[in-house]
C-alpha cells in the first residue's frame, strides 16, 4: 500500500535564484531610523524574566569574527552561542548555534532582525550571505536593522545531524530501482533505503536527534534575542520558517516585536494532509508552468497543455524503465527527473531552465535535470554543501506525531484525478518510520494570544506551501493580518512586488501594520 512521505522541502526562492544566476527585486534605499524596541546590537544581553537556571546561556557576551567558512565573505562576520542541548533540562547537555550579520552593522540601527530561510534545515548564514550578494534583500531593511542570520539547531554550522556520507546520500537520493513502481519490490527497496539512511543518523548524531525539533529551537530563537540584547524579537521567517516564528510567538508572545511570516505552513494540518496538498499543488504549478511554455517559441512541448502532460508522464515512464547516466555515473530516473521538476517550480523565473531540463531528457542528455535536481539537494561536485536533507527529515520526524499514513482507495482515486502527473512520483517509504525517537510535537492550530500584530504572507501561486495554509495561519493567529501575493512561485518577499515589498518594510522598519486582505500583484 502506498504511503505518503513528509512534506517536500521548502526552499526559499531567493536561494534558487542566486543559484541560478538570476537577481530578485529588491527596494529602493531608504534610510529611516526609528527607535525600535531593542536595545541595539552592541548593548549586552538582555535577562530580564530569566530563570536562573538559564542565565548562564543568556548571560553571554557575543564574540563576533571573520566567518572563515564555506559561502560567506568579509562583508558577513559570524559568532556561536552556547544553548542547553534540552531546554526541559538544561543541565543535561549542551549545543552550539552559529550565527552571522553584516559585517558593517549600520550606525543608530534599531536592534537586531532575526532571519529564517526555511527548509526545515536551510542555512541562515548562507541566506544571508545570498541576499547580501545579490541584493535579495531590501536595502531600507539592512540600513534599518542588524540583520542577524543563524543556522538552526541541528543545521549546518550549528551542531549538526550528521548521517551518510557524500556516496551514501547518493545512493538514499539518486539511486534507481529495477522493480516497477507500485509493487511491493519496489516499496521493500525504498524501505531498506530509508531505513538505512535512519539508522546512520541514529549512529552518527546520537542524542542530539530527539531534541531536534522545532519547539526546542524556538527557544534557541529567544535566547538569540537575549544575547543581540533585544527586549522583543524582531523576525523575517520564510516557508517552514513561518512555522518556527509562530511557534515562538506561541511560547512568549509578550516578546513578539514586528513578525512577519512569508509563505505559511498550516500548523494544524496533519503529515498526510500536508503530503497529498503539496502533490496536488505541484501538479497545479506544472500545468501553469505548461501553459507559459506552449505560448513561447522554445517549448519542448507542442499540441494542448494535456497533451504535453501526457507527454511528461510518458518521459518519467520511459525515464523510471530506462534511467538516463549523467557524466559522474549517476543515473537519471523518474523519482530524480520529479525533483528537477519541483526545484524548478519555486520561482516562475527558473522554468527556462526546467524547459532545457525536459528537452535533454527527451533527447537523451541529463546534464539539465541533474543541475535542478543536484540544486533542490544541495549536492555539488564535491560533495554535498550541507546537511540540509539530514536535517529536514530530523525536523520533520519529531515534529509531526505518528499516524497511519497508507493511502486510502479514495486518496488514490482523488490524487488520480487531480495530480496524474507526479503523485507516483511525489510518494514513497517515509523515513520517520524507522526514526530511533518517537515524535514530540503537536500539529494544533496556534493563536499566540496577547503577541503584537503578526503580517501572515501568501502567495497564490504556490506550490510548496499552498495559499490555503496561509489563509489559515492568519486566521489562527490573534493578530494575523494577512497579505496576498497573486502570482507564481514560493514566497513573495523580494519576488519582484513593490506592494508586498513597500508593506513588509514599511511594516518591520516603522510599524505600520498593513491592511488585513491586502492584495498585491507582481511589478
Amino acid at each position: 500500500m502506498r504511503r505518503f512521505v513528509r512534506a517536500r522541502r521548502a526552499l526559499s526562492v531567493v536561494a534558487v535564484a542566486a543559484v541560478l544566476g538570476l537577481t530578485a527585486a529588491c527596494a529602493n534605499p531608504f534610510t529611516l531610523k526609528v527607535p525600535g524596541s531593542g536595545s541595539g546590537p552592541e548593548s549586552g544581553p538582555v535577562t530580564d524574566g530569566v530563570p536562573d537556571e538559564l542565565l548562564p546561556f543568556y548571560d553571554q557576551q557575543l564574540a563576533w569574527e571573520d566567518c572563515d567558512e564555506p559561502m560567506t565573505s568579509e562583508a558577513v562576520e559570524c559568532a556561536s552561542v552556547t544553548a542547553p542541548l534540552d531546554w526541559h533540562q538544561p543541565g543535561a547537555g549542551e549545543i552550539q548555534l552559529r550565527i552571522s550579520r553584516p559585517a558593517d552593522v549600520p550606525a543608530g540601527a534599531q536592534g537586531s532582525l532575526l532571519i529564517n530561510p526555511g527548509g526545515p534545515g536551510g542555512s541562515g548564514i548562507d541566506y544571508l550571505h545570498s541576499v547580501i550578494e545579490n541584493d535579495a534583500i531590501g536595502e531600507r531593511l539592512l540600513e534599518a536593522y542588524s540583520v542577524v542570520g543563524f543556522d538552526p539547531r541541528g543545521v549546518a554550522r550549528s551542531t549538526p545531524v550528521e548521517c551518510l556520507d557524500a556516496e551514501g546520500m547518493d545512493a538514499y537520493l539518486y539511486d534507481t530501482s529495477d522493480a516497477e513502481r507500485g509493487t511491493d519490490e519496489w516499496e521493500a527497496e525504498l524501505d531498506e533505503r530509508a531505513k538505512t539512511f535512519a539508522d546512520a543518523c541514529a549512529e552518527n548524531s546520537g542524542e542530539l536527534l530527539e531534541f531536534i525539533t522545532t519547539e526546542q529551537s524556538a527557544r534557541d530563537m529567544d535566547l538569540l534575542r537575549g544575547v543581540l540584547g533585544d527586549d522583543r524579537l524582531t523576525y523575517l521567517g520564510y516557508s517552514y520558517g513561518t512555522f518556527l516564528g509562530a511557534t515562538y510567538a506561541n511560547i512568549f508572545p509578550e516578546r513578539v516585536d514586528r513578525f512577519v511570516l512569508d509563505g505559511a505552513l498550516d500548523p494544524s494540518v496533519s503529515g498526510s494532509d500536508v503530503g497529498m496538498t503539496q502533490v496536488i499543488a505541484f501538479e497545479q504549478s506544472l500545468h501553469t508552468y505548461l501553459e507559459t511554455c506552449l505560448g513561447g517559441s522554445s517549448c519542448p512541448f507542442r499540441g494542448s497543455v494535456d497533451q504535453a502532460l501526457d507527454d511528461v508522464s510518458s518521459l518519467l515512464a520511459s525515464l523510471d524503465a530506462r534511467p538516463l547516466v549523467s557524466s559522474d555515473g549517476r543515473e537519471l530516473g523518474g523519482d530524480t527527473m520529479m525533483t528537477a521538476i519541483v526545484a524548478a517550480m519555486y520561482n516562475e523565473a527558473n522554468w527556462p531552465y526546467l524547459s532545457e531540463a525536459f528537452s535533454g531528457a527527451r533527447s537523451g542528455d541529463p546534464t539539465a535535470a541533474m543541475f535542478l535536481a543536484d540544486f533542490y539537494n544541495d549536492r555539488t561536485p564535491n560533495g554535498y554543501g550541507s546537511n540540509s536533507t539530514e536535517a529536514f527529515n530530523a525536523y520533520n520526524c519529531m515534529d509531526y506525531p505518528s499516524e497511519s499514513e497508507e493511502m486510502t482507495e479514495e486518496d488514490e482515486q482523488i490524487l488520480e484525478r487531480e495530480a496524474p502527473v507526479t503523485w507516483q512520483y511525489m510518494l514513497g517509504a517515509d523515513v520517520c518510520e524507522f526514526w530511533p525517537h518517537p515524535p514530540s510535537g503537536e500539529r494544533e492550530a496556534i493563536s499566540a494570544d496577547g503577541a503584537d500584530p503578526i503580517v501572515v504572507i501568501g502567495t497564490t501561486g504556490d506550490p510548496a506551501t499552498p495559499f490555503a495554509w496561509a489563509e489559515a495561519l492568519a486566521d489562527q493567529l490573534s493578530s494575523g493580518t494577512l497579505i496576498t501575493f497573486e502570482g507564481e512561485g514560493h514566497t513573495a518577499y523580494g519576488a519582484g512586488s513593490d506592494c508586498v515589498d513597500d508593506a513588509v518594510e514599511d511594516y518591520l522598519i516603522d510599524g505600520t501594520v498593513p491592511d488585513d486582505g491586502l492584495t498585491c500583484q507582481p511589478g
